[in-house]
């Protein structure tokens, strides 16, 4: 059964909940792919996001990708124990987190499976990777994080 969805004059409410069905379905389609690399989508954004980021620390990528922080420190942990994660003594109290040999080894992978899932969902739908809906997005998501960085 195909569901009638109405895009024009829809309550912009209904935004966040299709942004969540996105959210869950790259999850669902991602997730044994990351699984192969004892990761999940979560611990691969933080990956990316240590990768992005040089001297930054738990707190940091907690609120940059704006998750809860017991979530970062169990993902981070993992990360830690699998041999993709380094901790070193930062300024202060801060750990900064670098990425190893191996967790630098599946960056690519990982900007792989990324790239690979929106391109389909793109593909299937005709819509470009510069359509200012993107932008849109971006800076949506681009405030948010500022906030949360304050």
């Amino acid at each position: 059964m195909k569901l009638e969805r109405t895009i024009i004059l829809k309550d912009i409410g209904y935004l966040a909940q299709d942004i969540s069905i996105l959210h869950r379905q790259y999850y669902k389609d991602t997730g044994k792919l990351f699984k192969e690399h004892k990761l999940n989508p979560t611990a691969a954004c933080i990956l990316l996001t240590i990768k992005d980021n040089s001297d930054i620390n738990q707190n940091q990528v907690a609120k940059s990708l704006v998750i809860d922080k017991g979530l970062a420190t169990r993902e981070i942990k993992k990360m830690q124990e699998l041999g993709y994660l380094t901790k070193t003594a930062g300024t202060g109290k801060s750990i900064i987190l670098g990425l190893t040999d191996s967790g630098k080894k599946v960056i690519p992978i990982i900007q792989s499976i990324r790239s690979k899932w929106w391109e389909d969902r793109f593909a299937e739908t005709g819509i470009q990777p510069d359509s200012p809906l993107v932008a849109g997005i971006q800076k949506v998501v681009d405030s948010i994080v500022d906030e949360s960085l304050d």
